[in-house]
């Protein structure tokens, strides 16, 4: 191979992730938007994934264009006039002309080269909460409301679901695929649901939002250890169902988590883009603003709860990641509350990882045997069986015994099962600190 060809693969190959991290971010904007025009969201997110074909045959040759999201954004809209003016004459109702143009806000069909600006500038948030809210209708599970959700407004690929939810790829992509077929054949409109019919969407809304900022904050693969912008986005969801939803405490417990776990990102990696975890973080770095916010919204959950006792499974949450936020250092964490919190949580939403993270907080107040008692019972559950983190934690509690070479194989287990390429680096250097451990408490021969 040339050098010269060799710079050019590299270069389309630095064009590709250019375009993935763009699609990324631009995703859910961009299919909510187009769904607001043909009103069946299947067929926004083909329209959508139209664009990024088109995206991914021209950039690679032509360039950047100097606002990709916008670009796709064109495309995309493009693709939809041209599938509802087919369907126009398909049907021979001029009434599907006049829909066409009042999704678009004008009376006339636009020039899109002079309506670039206009596009981005529709209520996006009205189009993002109508796209969570159909994609979390009552025809569909509470399994493919979630998925098709993750799906849409967080572009996460099926793969990445399926490892959220703890299920093979192959049945999230068929539970994908029915979701949207369900919603097309019952022509589910796309709209914000009535106040009276709020509440029974609600529960998987807040679970959507928070699974993407999940995503965003400790990201299931790739080469990077978060995903800023996904956490932006679900805060920013978040607090747009905070202000529809103001009284409803489980929405102001989600919004707390957020901010607080989202006020440690400056110190969740380092300079070379590392993972730093939570003990070793420098609490100076965390945002102080976001504790904050993240506080006073614990303070109106509690409230609209009747006090800490009826408090949710996101406000209990919130708790917890308050217990750290108000402590100055990590040797003042107050474990033994914390603990007390993951006991309340497993009685209100019991899971497995519920369970994995309570073993951690007693490990950490009631010593490393206790916590790895817990753990060892949990490692015979199916549902952690390639659950990366039942094998960090496991590794972390031995390492702490002393017991190195178990810890060493622990770790190595977890590095295996992680599909995250910083996380993987991070339990591949643990293993050889528990190996090198082990080779100097050894008897010399």
């Amino acid at each position: 191979m040339t050098k010269a060809s060799a710079a050019q693969d590299d270069a389309i190959d630095r064009t590709q992730r250019t375009i993935a991290a763009v699609w990324r971010i631009e995703s859910a904007r961009i299919v909510a938007s187009v769904a607001r025009m043909v009103r069946d969201v299947g067929r926004a997110e083909e329209l959508a994934q139209d664009a990024l074909v088109t995206a991914l045959e021209h950039w690679p040759r032509e360039g950047l264009p100097d606002n990709p999201g916008a670009w796709l954004m064109t495309v995309a809209k493009r693709r939809a006039l041209d599938a509802i003016r087919q369907h126009a004459m398909q049907q021979r109702h001029h009434e599907v002309i006049g829909e066409e143009q009042e999704a678009l806000g004008t009376g006339v069909v636009p020039d899109f080269t002079d309506a670039l600006d206009a596009a981005r500038q529709d209520v996006i948030g009205d189009d993002l909460l109508r796209l969570i809210f159909t994609a979390c209708h009552p025809v569909l599970s509470p399994e493919a409301r979630v998925a098709l959700t993750l799906r849409l407004l967080g572009g996460l690929s099926t793969g990445e679901i399926a490892r959220a939810f703890l299920q093979s790829e192959a049945t999230v992509a068929q539970r994908i695929v029915r979701a949207k077929r369900t919603l097309s054949a019952a022509q589910v409109p796309f709209e914000l649901p009535r106040p009276e019919a709020l509440g029974e969407r609600l529960t998987t809304v807040l679970a959507v939002v928070y699974l993407i900022f999940n995503e965003g904050y400790a990201a299931t693969s790739g080469g990077d250890w978060m995903r800023p912008a996904l956490c932006d986005e679900a805060l920013r969801l978040g607090r747009m169902l905070a202000g529809l939803a103001s009284e409803e405490p489980e929405v102001q417990g989600l919004v707390a988590l957020m901010e607080l776990q989202a006020s440690r990102t400056p110190a969740r990696t380092d300079a070379q883009g590392r993972p730093v975890l939570l003990l070793d973080q420098d609490r100076g770095r965390w945002d102080h603003l976001l504790i904050r916010r993240g506080l006073a919204a614990l303070e109106r959950a509690e409230a609209l709860s009747a006090g800490a006792q009826g408090l949710g499974p996101y406000a209990l949450q919130a708790a917890i990641a308050a217990c750290h936020a108000r402590a100055l250092t990590a040797d003042a964490t107050d474990w033994p509350q914390i603990a007390a919190l993951y006991d309340a949580l497993a009685q209100v939403a019991p899971s497995p990882v519920v369970e994995l993270n309570r073993a951690v907080a007693i490990g950490m107040a009631f010593g490393p045997a206790a916590g790895l008692a817990l753990v060892d019972t949990l490692a015979q559950d199916p549902a952690l069986t390639r659950y990366h983190w039942l094998a960090s934690v496991r590794g972390d509690l031995l390492a702490k015994l002393g017991r190195h070479t178990e810890a060493e194989q622990a770790f190595t287990e977890a590095a295996a099962l992680t599909q995250n390429e910083r996380e993987r680096a991070l339990l591949r250097e643990r293993a050889q600190e528990s190996q090198a451990a082990g080779t100097q408490r050894a008897p010399h021969a």
